[in-house]
C-alpha cells in the first residue's frame, strides 16, 4: 500500500508519498503544473514499486491538470471533498498548515480509507463545459442585477416609476427588458411631460415599432400621466442623458452576453442523455433544468439518495449524544451552494404554481399546513424534489447504457 497525497495549489502542487507504519517513502516535494513538471511526476512514481492509489483535494479546478496526467498515466486517482480532508485528524494535537504538511495529511487519510476510496473517472467533457458555462452565468447574473439596482437608483432621480411600467420579463429574442430600453429614449421625464399626449402616443408608438415591442394607447396614457406627475431631481440636460444611456447600455450589453449562454447551457444539456427526462420534470425550465445537470453531474456518481441530498446540503445530519436527542436540527449546508440556489429557485416555481398533482408541491403544502416556517418546508421539498430527480434520472440512464451496451 503506497499512498500518494497531492495538497493542489495554483499552478503548483505538494506531494507526499507514505506507506503503512509511519513510512515515508517520498518527503514532500513541489511539482509545477506544466508539461515538464507533470511528465518528471509521472517517471518518479512509476519507479516507486507497490499498489499505488494518488489521493487530492477538489480544490476549485486547479487539480484537474495533474489528475488528467496521472489518470492517464494508469494509476488510481481518487479527488476528495476538501471538507473531508479538513476535518480528518492526522493524530496530532498540533494545527500545522503548511503545503507539507497537508500533504502528508492527505496521505495518512488515504492509507486510513484505503478500501473506500474510489477511482475517479474522466468527467465528460459536456458535462464539464456546461458546468462551467453555468457558473459563468450566476457570475454574469449577479453582475446584472448590481447594474440593474444602479440604473433605477439614477431613474428614480430622473424619472421617478418609470421601472414600473412594463413588466420585467425578458423578450425571447434578445432578453433584453422593455422599461430599460425605454428609459434610453425617453430618458427624462420631460420627454415625456414636454410633449402633448397625441404627440407622445405617435413617438411612443414609431419607437415601439422600430424596436419589436407592442403599442397600447392605455400604456402612452398611463406613462404621460406618469411623467407630468413625476418630481425629477436632476435637469434635462447631456450630463443626465450620458449617465442613463452609459448605464443602459452597460446592462444589455449583460442581458445580451446572458442570452447567448442561455442557448449555450440549452444546446449542451440537450447533449446529455439525461435531458429529456430532467426537462419533464416540473420545476426545471430553460434555466434550471441544464443548471440542475450542471451542478449535480452523472447521478450515478452518488451511491443512493441521501448520498445526492448530502452533497446539496439540504440535510439535517443527526445530533445526539448521551440521553440528549436533538428534534430540531438545522440542515448541513456543507455540500454545493451553486445546486441549494438552483433548488430554491424551483421550489419557489412550484410554490407558484401549486400543481395539485405534483408530488413536490404537495409534500410542501402539507408541511405547511402544518405550520411549518417557510424556509423549512422549502428545504424539505428541495430534498424531496433530488430524491425524485435521483430515481428518475438514474433509471433512465441505466436503461440507456444497458441498451446501448446490448446493441453494441
Amino acid at each position: 500500500m503506497t499512498a500518494v497525497g497531492i495538497d493542489v495549489s495554483k499552478g503548483k502542487s505538494t506531494i507526499a508519498v507514505r506507506r503503512p507504519g509511519g513510512e515515508v517513502v517520498l518527503v514532500p516535494f513541489q511539482v509545477n503544473h506544466d508539461a515538464v513538471g507533470l511528465s518528471g511526476l509521472v517517471k518518479t512514481l512509476r519507479g516507486i514499486d507497490g499498489d499505488i492509489r494518488v489521493v487530492m483535494e477538489h480544490t476549485g479546478m486547479y487539480w484537474r491538470p495533474i489528475a488528467l496526467a496521472l489518470k492517464e498515466a494508469g494509476f488510481f486517482v481518487n479527488v476528495v471533498n476538501a471538507m473531508l480532508i479538513h476535518d480528518f485528524s492526522d493524530n496530532s494535537l498540533r494545527k500545522i498548515k503548511t503545503d507539507k504538511a497537508d500533504s502528508m495529511k492527505i496521505a495518512n487519510y488515504a492509507l486510513v480509507f484505503w478500501q473506500e476510496l474510489r477511482e475517479y473517472s474522466t468527467e465528460d467533457e459536456t458535462r464539464q463545459l456546461l458546468k462551467t458555462q453555468s457558473r459563468l452565468y450566476e457570475r454574469t447574473q449577479s453582475a446584472g442585477v448590481a447594474l440593474r439596482n444602479s440604473l433605477i437608483s439614477l431613474i428614480d432621480q430622473i424619472f421617478p416609476g418609470a421601472n414600473y411600467f412594463f413588466g420585467s420579463i425578458p423578450r425571447k429574442s434578445n432578453g433584453h427588458v422593455k422599461w430599460v430600453d425605454f428609459v434610453k429614449r425617453f430618458w427624462h421625464k420631460n420627454c415625456v411631460a414636454g410633449i402633448s399626449l397625441a404627440a407622445f402616443s405617435a413617438v411612443y408608438r414609431k419607437w415601439c415599432s422600430n424596436n419589436g415591442y407592442k403599442f397600447y394607447s392605455s400604456d402612452a396614457e398611463k406613462i404621460h400621466r406618469s411623467a407630468r406627475d413625476a418630481v425629477a431631481a436632476f435637469p434635462k440636460n447631456d450630463s443626465t442623458k450620458l449617465l442613463i444611456t452609459q448605464s443602459v447600455d452597460s446592462l444589455n450589453a449583460v442581458y445580451d452576453a446572458l442570452y447567448v449562454m442561455r442557448g449555450e447551457m440549452m444546446r449542451l444539456a440537450s447533449l446529455l442523455p439525461e435531458f429529456e427526462v430532467v426537462m419533464s420534470i416540473q420545476g426545471a425550465g430553460e434555466i434550471t433544468g441544464p443548471q440542475l445537470m450542471a451542478e449535480i453531474g452523472d447521478v450515478r456518481r452518488f451511491t443512493r439518495k441521501g448520498a445526492l441530498v448530502a452533497f446539496a446540503g439540504v440535510d439535517a445530519p443527526p445530533f445526539q449524544s448521551g440521553k440528549f436527542n436533538s428534534k430540531s436540527r438545522r440542515v448541513s449546508k456543507r455540500g454545493s451552494p451553486h445546486l441549494r440556489r438552483t433548488l430554491f429557485q424551483i421550489t419557489s416555481i412550484l410554490l407558484q404554481h401549486s400543481d395539485p398533482a405534483n408530488p413536490v408541491f404537495q409534500f410542501m403544502d402539507r408541511k405547511r399546513a402544518e405550520g411549518k416556517h417557510f424556509y423549512v418546508y422549502m428545504v424539505a421539498g428541495a430534498a424531496k424534489f433530488l430524491r425524485i430527480y435521483y430515481a428518475r434520472v438514474k433509471a433512465h440512464l441505466e436503461v440507456s447504457y444497458t441498451g446501448s451496451d446490448n446493441a453494441a
